[in-house]
């Protein structure tokens, strides 16, 4: 059995969605300071606080990547933004603004729930390669790929290319080069398993 460690492969389009997110959360922020503000007596302190913290969930996309230790601070992040949502659901509830702290529950979940989905992708996870298969990483479980479902893999430097018969290809990058030796007893056991 051999195991390579990889990137997870839902990474890229969770990188890509994440400033999304992030902007959408902000956005929110902002309509409940805008909604704070309209009340009969504004809590002027509410206001300021989901104006400052809507601008650095707009912002926070564009920062993030000065720090060397993404994943943490982005889940620290989707923490910070669950736990706001859902404390600033009482303050609605409690000024008989039940549809929006309902939303607001509703957005607190959906947060911490994505908030744990990233944590996770963002996790290096392994591959492993058998005499029954190779073994992929999905968001929540993991995928048995049969050798009599593919035509080639390939691991080349960084990256382990595999070739399927329905003309689907997927590129995994190896946190963990391999040196020349192991690479080439890797390609071997891959090419006697296909052939």
């Amino acid at each position: 059995m051999y195991n390579l460690r990889i990137i997870h492969p839902g990474t890229a389009s969770r990188l890509r969605l994440l400033p999304v997110m992030h902007g959408l959360t902000g956005i929110l922020f902002l309509f409940n300071a805008i909604g704070i503000y309209r009340s009969p007596q504004p809590n002027w302190f509410l206001v300021l606080f989901f104006l400052v913290l809507g601008a650095a969930c707009l912002a926070f996309p564009f920062t993030i990547k000065k720090f060397r230790k993404f994943t943490e601070i982005n889940t620290i992040a989707r923490i910070i933004q669950a736990f706001i949502c859902l404390t600033g659901s009482l303050y609605f509830l409690s000024h008989l603004q039940p549809t929006t702290g309902l939303l607001l529950i509703l957005v607190g979940l959906g947060l911490g729930y994505i908030g744990w989905i990233e944590h996770r992708i963002f996790q290096p996870v392994f591959v492993t390669a058998d005499t029954t298969g190779m073994t992929l990483p999905t968001t929540f479980s993991k995928r048995l790929i049969g050798w009599n479902e593919l035509n080639n893999v390939i691991l080349r430097n960084d990256l382990l290319t595999i070739d399927f018969k329905n003309n689907k290809i997927i590129q995994l990058e190896i946190l963990d080069e391999p040196g020349k030796e192991q690479r080439e007893v890797l390609n071997n056991f891959f090419q006697s398993r296909i052939a």
